[in-house]
């Protein structure tokens, strides 16, 4: 379980990050790529990156695995490429013992290079820079746009949830798995993991690409970051202009769910009337409720869905 304790200072110094990060979100990306959930929203991304991903950027799979419990060095809060790859040059003589035996128990490759880099051999960091570029090149810049839109919708949508509800609902809303024991912030997901924040901030960074329950980073000022899952992961960002503010904030398919469960309606007279599957419309339910937009109950064998209160507030302030 992730467990976060707040002060009542700490509930008043909770931020949002300004805009997303080039190797934060590469990161992600990769990460997410290994992954095998959310197959219905992110089946055709994983198999389009497969094809792309050139086998000069493999080594980062030996040290970004699909669980995201990762060397931190590789996601500088940098805003180019070219500053995140400084940073992570940077990060070479910090690299600890214990990082390595860590991230070589896991990693599916050969474990000579993972010790090449820790003992800071030059090849071994020129391939890691290699790597680096070669996938965000085709991975992250031919879809950053997308990946800012995305960005922006949720910190927009989060801020006005946070404006009407407070930090423990907005807090709340960024995973299912969310919930509160006092003021105690927690995740009932492994792996285990317990941080006191003490005064330090905490950074709320939403991602496109990220799918598996929120991460927490301790960054070297005491103050901490969220990694959540951003409202409409990239799959579902519309090229181009969206049409409307639902569909910039959701994506076209989660907006018109949204939208129907204006009155109730089961799961499969939503895929009918979406003329999409119903394990996709389970993980749109999945995301629209955890945010605190829809309800579902059962009746019997059927599975009833429905806007909230807050679920028609949004439709009616995006009209």
């Amino acid at each position: 379980m992730l467990r976060v304790h707040f002060t009542a200072g700490d509930l008043l110094n909770v931020t949002f990050a300004r805009e997303p990060l080039p190797l934060v979100e590469l990161s992600m990306a990769l990460i997410a790529w290994q992954r095998v959930d959310e197959q219905a929203v992110f089946g055709r991304w994983r198999g389009r990156v497969s094809r792309e991903l050139p086998d000069r950027a493999r080594p980062l799979l030996d040290l970004l695995r699909p669980d995201g419990d990762n060397p931190q060095f590789l996601e500088p809060l940098a805003r180019s490429l070219e500053e995140g790859l400084a940073a992570v040059r940077d990060a070479a003589p910090l690299l600890t013992a214990d990082q390595l035996h860590r991230t070589v128990a896991r990693a599916p490759g050969r474990a000579s290079w993972l010790r090449a880099l820790w003992g800071q051999d030059r090849e071994a960091w020129d391939l890691l820079d290699g790597a680096i570029r070669c996938a965000y090149e085709v991975v992250v810049a031919p879809r950053w746009p997308q990946i800012r839109q995305s960005f922006r919708a949720d910190v927009a949508w989060r801020t006005r949830l946070l404006g009407a509800h407070g930090i423990k609902a907005c807090l709340a809303s960024v995973h299912p798995a969310a919930a509160w024991s006092g003021t105690a912030f927690e995740v009932g997901l492994e792996p285990d993991y317990e941080v006191r924040l003490g005064g330090g901030g905490l950074m709320l960074m939403p991602s496109a690409f990220w799918t598996g329950r929120p991460l927490l980073a301790d960054l070297p000022d005491g103050s901490h970051v969220l990694h959540y899952p951003a409202m409409t992961p990239l799959p579902l960002v519309e090229p181009g202009r969206a049409e409307g503010p639902l569909d910039a904030l959701l994506g076209r398919t989660r907006a018109a769910l949204l939208q129907l469960l204006i009155e109730q309606r089961t799961t499969s007279e939503l895929a009918r009337d979406l003329d999409i599957s119903l394990p996709s419309v389970s993980e749109h339910t999945r995301t629209l409720r955890a945010a605190g937009l829809i309800t579902t109950e059962r009746d019997g064998k059927a599975v009833l869905h429905s806007a909230t209160g807050l679920g028609v507030d949004l439709l009616h302030g995006t009209g």
